[in-house]
């Protein structure tokens, strides 16, 4: 394996400690690291709207263009490059209106065939600048890996334009079980790492957890003024229903929900910041109806007026200092269950997001938050220390 890192430790020393008040600076700020490393080779992106450079807020693509770098291809994920496909959505093909450059979509009806050596022959040098969220079922990571899949396959390089992980200050949840991989979880980790993008795929390529183990050539440029510690916002929401950071911080938690007959606020202006179910009137008086929108266009219980909590409020810091909860999930599946009403709660889809089934389980036993979330305590020290080695930041 060859593992290439432009990341030298004494560089970055004077990095660590207290950054508040300090812009981090993005890996595709830093083009004296990798703008030699791509001069006369034909470069891909993957990327979308998140792929922002420093405050002036150019899009790395358009950087790349006017650096005179040769781009040769563009590779899209779900949401598609300009981000506003809805969750799940087909994603067709396309050509970027500013520069004349394919945009194929990692997330349509070709997608197999753009991992193909056809595709991959397209470019030398892949080049990665998206913003994550850090959690195992946010899918860019996933098509990261199938991009660097394909790239070890074909002798391609890859170069990473790190960014920060706004929920990688903690590492919390069950670590996946491999016999419920899917497009939610694609890698033996808790469902949230507190990794980058760039320290994900060092693991991914160390562990051989890709392609058999085929060598990957990687290079990953790291942000400057960062920790693990550093409160980041993004710059841009990184989808359509997350579209601050208050529902970024929310998202462990919330996410479930996807997994039940429970609405978390998909078709509001809050989603991911509140959930609720018509037949959680005898619970709450709060309510709120899920329309059709961009983003959402066919949000779960469209039309009907929904009964719940509203946590848009939660000062950041509180939900910063949190963890992943299990607490709304079981809050919702008492309030109907005492009802009578829990029959169906949970769908086949719930075990795939949290990457084990004794969760779903042990919440229809009625068991404790705390009795479900001492089941994965020890893997996720494990994995802590067994992540150690990979990671760029303090």
């Amino acid at each position: 394996m060859m593992t290439r890192i432009i990341a030298l430790l004494l560089a970055l020393l004077p990095t660590y400690g207290n950054l508040w008040g300090t812009r981090v600076m993005t890996g595709d700020e830093r083009t004296e690291l990798y703008l030699p490393l791509i001069e006369g080779k034909r470069v891909a992106l993957f990327s979308n709207q998140t792929g922002l450079v420093g405050e002036e807020g150019k899009h790395v693509l358009d950087l790349l263009v006017e650096k005179g770098v040769n781009m040769t291809a563009i590779f899209s994920p779900e949401h598609g490059f300009r981000g506003s496909a809805d969750a799940g959505a087909i994603v067709a093909d396309e050509v970027d209106e500013r520069t004349g450059i394919p945009i194929l979509s990692l997330y349509g009806q070709n997608r197999k065939k753009h991992l193909g050596e056809e595709a991959i022959r397209l470019f030398d040098v892949l080049l990665v600048d998206i913003q994550d969220v850090g959690l195992r079922y946010y899918t860019y990571y996933v098509t990261m890996c199938h991009l660097i899949d394909a790239c070890a396959k074909y002798g391609r390089e890859v170069i990473i334009l790190d960014r920060p992980n706004p929920n990688g200050h903690y590492v919390d949840g069950p670590i996946l079980d491999m016999t419920l991989r899917s497009g939610v979880g694609y890698l033996p980790i808790p469902v949230v790492h507190g990794m980058t993008l760039g320290e994900l795929a060092r693991m991914a390529i160390g562990e051989k957890w890709l392609n058999e183990g085929n060598e990957c050539r990687l290079t990953v440029i790291p942000c400057l003024n960062y920790t693990h510690q550093t409160h980041y916002t993004l710059p841009v929401a990184p989808s359509p229903n997350l579209p601050n950071m208050q529902a970024i911080y929310l998202y462990p938690s919330l996410c479930p929900f996807e997994g039940t007959v429970v609405s978390m606020g998909r078709g509001t202006d809050k989603s991911f910041q509140q959930y609720g179910h018509p037949d959680m009137k005898a619970c709450y008086d709060y309510s709120f109806t899920p329309q059709s929108m961009p983003g959402a266009t066919k949000p779960v219980l469209l039309g009907e007026k929904c009964y719940g909590r509203d946590l848009s409020s939660i000062p950041y810091d509180t939900i910063w200092r949190g963890q992943m909860s299990l607490a709304y999930v079981i809050d919702a599946y008492r309030c109907l269950k005492n009802q009578g009403k829990a029959g169906g709660f949970f769908t086949s889809f719930f075990d795939k997001l949290l990457g084990q089934t004794y969760v779903r389980e042990m919440i229809e036993k009625e068991c404790s938050e705390a009795e479900i979330r001492a089941r994965w305590k020890n893997e996720v020290e494990e994995f802590k220390q067994r992540r150690q080695k990979y990671l760029l930041y303090k």
